[in-house]
């Protein structure tokens, strides 16, 4: 049996956090075939260098104007990043610093969902495979535990085939295909394991 599609409180109304098209195609068309009027807010400061960061905010734009889904740009604050991580530039993928900027993101995100009259959001951050679904949704959880009213959706896109279909999406659009989570550190990262 199929989960419904059914948002926190069967809100029909919804603002999606993206990261970038290739973790956010698959969800974005499930819900426009539920009949959930949604909202793109990309907020990202994590991403590294400006150009990676560009090029995703485009594939986001392009996706979202193909399907006529209203997108907001939350702003390129690195600074604001790397003040949050500071101290944790050694932490593994899915560790402390991961948490913190998941609850960055997650606390513009809401602030963002609270200003603008939405009862729910939630992010694409939790689709990828390499994320740790539970340490996504706790920081989505605690950043609209901030508004009364607000709740953040858990819901684990990755079954029921939503990893595949995200997939076939990705190479239908052509979307770029990023090769690191986004940050300097997981940039870092990635080169290290390449040169073995």
């Amino acid at each position: 049996m199929v989960e419904p599609l059914l948002p926190p409180g069967g809100e029909r109304r919804l603002l999606l956090h993206t990261c970038c098209a290739p973790c956010s195609g698959a969800m974005i068309e499930a819900m426009r075939k539920a009949g959930i009027e949604l909202t793109i807010f990309f907020y990202n400061p994590n991403i590294h260098p400006r150009r990676e960061y560009e090029i995703r905010k485009e594939e986001n734009i392009r996706y979202a104007r193909r399907h006529g889904i209203t997108f907001f740009d939350g702003d390129y604050d690195s600074d604001a990043w790397f003040e949050r991580v500071k101290g944790l530039e050694r932490e593994p993928e899915r560790g402390e610093r991961c948490s913190r900027c998941f609850d960055l993101r997650f606390e513009r995100s809401a602030l963002f969902a609270h200003e603008n009259g939405f009862r729910a959001f939630t992010s694409s951050l939790g689709f990828s495979r390499w994320k740790d679904l539970e340490q996504v949704n706790a920081s989505g959880e605690r950043a609209a535990s901030r508004y009364p009213g607000l709740t953040y959706w858990t819901r684990n896109w990755r079954k029921g085939g939503g990893q595949q279909r995200g997939m076939e999406i990705a190479r239908e659009e052509g979307f770029y295909r990023q090769e690191y989570c986004g940050c300097v550190y997981s940039l870092r990262d990635m080169r290290v394991r390449r040169a073995g």
